[in-house]
Parts: structure tokens; C-alpha cells; sequence
């Protein structure tokens, strides 16, 4: 597969916004602020330690995401953790295209900008038979 600069570039800001996302949730979280509180009380989350808990996973497979050896793995597990975020808005009947369809966009974001900046990661997925 080859690789264009612009790729590269384009790959790496996508990933970048995603990141900056995901940081900012894990680390609102993790402070246990107030709206998070009363958000996470909403979807059946009461209690700062669970808070603190979901920003602490978060925050890892995140990180694992934003450095490249571990990238691969790092967007799996990011993937996983947005499909819960996604059941649990399923659960307590959010509106569809705006809260429950939010983890799938952002995790279509975090794959697009991985599968831009790595060519054997595309190769990977996009390989034809």
C-alpha cells in the first residue's frame, strides 16, 4: 500500500481530535466533576468512584490508542469501550442519532484516522483476497 504525505497528515489530525476528545472525557472523569456526576447519575453511574473507574479505563486504552507501537491495540480496546458507552444509551432511551450513534462516529473517526497514517494497518484491513 502506499502512503502520501497528506495521508499521513490527515490521518494524524483526525487521530489528533480524537484523541483530545477522548483525554478530555477521561480526565473529566477522573476529576469527578460535577456535570460528569450528575450525567453519569442519568445513565445509572452514581457515585464519583465508578466515574473515577470509567475515566481511569478510558483514559488507558486511549493512551494506548495515541502511541503508535500499541495502536492497534489501543483502538480495539477504545472500540470496546465506545460499544458500551453506545448499550448504555441504548438502555436508558437517548435519541438515536445524536447520543447513541455518538461512540460508532467517533470510533469510525478514531479507525479513519489510524487506517490514513498507517499503510500496513490498512493493508491489513483492506487486503484483497
Amino acid at each position: 500500500m502506499t502512503q502520501t504525505r497528506w495521508m499521513t497528515i490527515l490521518g494524524w489530525t483526525i487521530s489528533g481530535l480524537v484523541f483530545v476528545f477522548l483525554f478530555a472525557d477521561a480526565i473529566m472523569k477522573l476529576l469527578a466533576l460535577a456535570p460528569v456526576l450528575i450525567a453519569g447519575e442519568q445513565l445509572g453511574f452514581p457515585g464519583a468512584d465508578i466515574n473515577r473507574v470509567l475515566g481511569l479505563i478510558l483514559f488507558v486504552c486511549a493512551l494506548f490508542a495515541a502511541i503508535p507501537r500499541t495502536a492497534l491495540l489501543g483502538s480495539v480496546l477504545v472500540t470496546a469501550y465506545l460499544g458500551g458507552a453506545i448499550a448504555t444509551q441504548l438502555r436508558v432511551g437517548a435519541p438515536l442519532y445524536s447520543h447513541v450513534l455518538f461512540g460508532v462516529y467517533l470510533g469510525a473517526a478514531m479507525w479513519l484516522g489510524l487506517l490514513m497514517r498507517r499503510p500496513n494497518i490498512r493493508a491489513l484491513f483492506l487486503a484483497r483476497t
